[in-house]
């Protein structure tokens, strides 16, 4: 049993080495129209690639904005793609119902409500895609973290368990002492019960004694 629970910790973990996907051109719905847009997908849960990426951005001295799954970013500049002046949207969502720790991020670069995709040039979109792969040890690393996280509540949940039962074989050491101790005293009350029985015996049979025939 303890070699099955360590082969599954490790397979779980072993979730960070997955292979990881290239950045690649794709589409996604976003204000009611089918956009043209950057993903790339990881190994890894939505809520913990969303998470990732938040934090991501945020060191870069971004702030978001959420709206119904998207979340924007307006007028920053990301010298890693272009040195313009752009809103980037991100979307982060499962990759499938069956593969469900496992995430597409899509980026839309726009200007207001224009999608600038067909109007990039062909080295910005490689370095929109370049953008992305350098996420990926970020999204690792990330996810070490949280899986260490998780890791660590099993450690303390198990390790609190262990507290309390400790805690109670104490408690019943001390009530198997007080009882032990009950068991000497009733022994010593049998025993002097016993003798007084002899005695008021003795005190019997010399009254019958004094029985006149």
């Amino acid at each position: 049993m303890k070699k099955l629970t360590v082969l599954i910790l490790l397979f779980t973990l072993s979730g960070i080495a997955r292979s990881q996907e290239s950045a690649y051109d794709d589409k996604v719905e976003y204000q009611k129209k089918t956009q043209e847009t950057f993903a790339i997908a990881f190994p890894y849960p939505s809520s913990v690639v969303e998470d990732a990426l938040v934090e991501k951005l945020e060191k870069m001295g971004f702030k978001t904005k959420e709206s119904k799954g998207f979340r924007t970013y307006k007028g920053i500049v990301i010298k890693n793609i272009t040195p313009e002046s752009m809103d980037y949207v991100f979307r982060v969502e499962r990759k499938s119902r069956k593969e469900k720790d496992e995430s597409v991020v899509y980026m839309l670069i726009m200007k207001g409500d224009a999608n600038m995709f067909s109007l990039l040039g062909d080295d910005v979109k490689n370095q929109a895609r370049r953008f992305l792969n350098d996420m990926a040890p970020y999204m690792e690393a990330f996810n070490l973290e949280v899986e260490i996280s998780k890791q660590q509540d099993v450690v303390d949940k198990a390790e609190k368990k262990l507290k309390k039962l400790e805690d109670d074989a104490d408690d019943l050491q001390r009530k198997l002492k007080k009882l032990q101790g009950d068991i000497e005293d009733n022994a010593k009350d049998q025993e002097n019960q016993s003798g007084e029985i002899q005695n008021q015996k003795l005190v019997l049979e010399a009254m019958k004694a004094k029985r006149k025939n």
